[in-house]
């Protein structure tokens, strides 16, 4: 007798490839969670007593001025913050500011990564003058754009030939804002270059060569191939200066010390709580801002919709 053997039929084979790609995934998502334990539980221990602390004194009515003069007011300073137009201004800054400056690093970052990613001749020179701007300190390149700009002595209308010499960029607050964004933009488009470097590196070349064989065009390659197999790499670097670019505080605190309507979300933290010293409405605001900046980076992981089973092509 014959033995015999019945194929699987297609939908237990397809059952049965989920359930191995399932399992490879539940292993990564545990080495994962083991990887990232240590430092998780090193930033609690770090971070977890001045939340802790800052949430519960926004629930007093408490200035340093008066420190035996603290109430308990429940919300109440919530409820001042949030219905301030003030505070809102500051958000309506503060979103500009992240969406201005982490579209145009984006942009210029992809670039600069292209560049660095195919240049052959002094490839470590171009890498490393593009990556000079990020090793310098905020403040000193804050100073530095502050001088730049100045109307007195700075450059930057001399370099525009629509704008007068003596046009004051800190006279009002478009201008301002736009000085603060340029010297943000100039300290940490190499970051973002880096990170989309690093996705760059991750394209298959091969896919990239199919492309040009099927007669693609350049453009055609970059946005049906590079970048699609880009897309984790892309989110985790806007992720990443998306929710720097909402704390945003030296570049202001040192060009404008939020004068004309230039201060963000931070730079309003700061100033109710150390400059009027009230620590209670000051640590509502932190609160406000750590909540935002929450949402910030959910509704970032919800707009790109990484599935990374999918970029490992499994």
């Amino acid at each position: 007798m014959t033995a015999t053997t019945t194929a699987p039929a297609p939908g237990k084979r397809k059952r049965a490839a989920k359930a191995t790609v399932s399992d490879r995934t539940k292993a990564e998502t545990r080495l994962g969670q083991k990887l990232v334990a240590p430092a998780i539980i090193l930033m609690l221990l770090v971070t977890a007593f001045p939340m802790l602390r800052a949430l519960y004194l926004s629930t007093f009515d408490y200035a340093l001025t008066a420190p035996d003069d603290r109430s308990f007011v429940g919300l109440s300073n919530y409820v001042t913050a949030l219905t301030d137009p003030l505070f809102w201004q500051t958000t309506g800054i503060t979103v500009v500011y992240m969406l201005v400056t982490v579209a145009v690093e984006l942009v210029i970052g992809f670039v600069f990564a292209m560049v660095m990613h195919r240049v052959i001749f002094a490839r470590g020179v171009i890498r490393t003058s593009i990556l000079i701007p990020y090793g310098i300190i905020t403040v000193v390149s804050g100073f530095a754009w502050q001088f730049a700009f100045s109307y007195q002595n700075g450059f930057v209308n001399g370099w525009l030939p629509f704008i007068g010499e003596d046009f004051n960029w800190f006279g009002d607050t478009t201008p301002a804002v736009i000085a603060i964004m340029v010297s943000e933009i100039w300290k940490t488009t190499p970051f973002m270059s880096l990170l989309l470097l690093a996705g760059l590196a991750q394209v298959n070349e091969d896919m990239i060569e199919a492309a040009k064989v099927d007669g693609a065009t350049w453009w055609q390659r970059l946005t049906k191939v590079i970048l699609p197999n880009m897309r984790a790499a892309i989110m985790v670097a806007v992720l990443f200066r998306a929710l720097d670019a909402y704390r945003i505080f030296d570049n202001i605190f040192v060009m404008t010390a939020g004068a004309v309507k230039t201060e963000s979300i931070s730079f309003l933290t700061y100033r109710q709580t150390i400059e009027q010293f009230q620590l209670g409405l000051g640590s509502a605001l932190s609160v406000l801002l750590f909540l935002s900046v929450l949402i910030v980076a959910f509704l970032i992981v919800k707009l790109f919709r990484v599935d990374l089973a999918q970029a490992r092509q499994e």
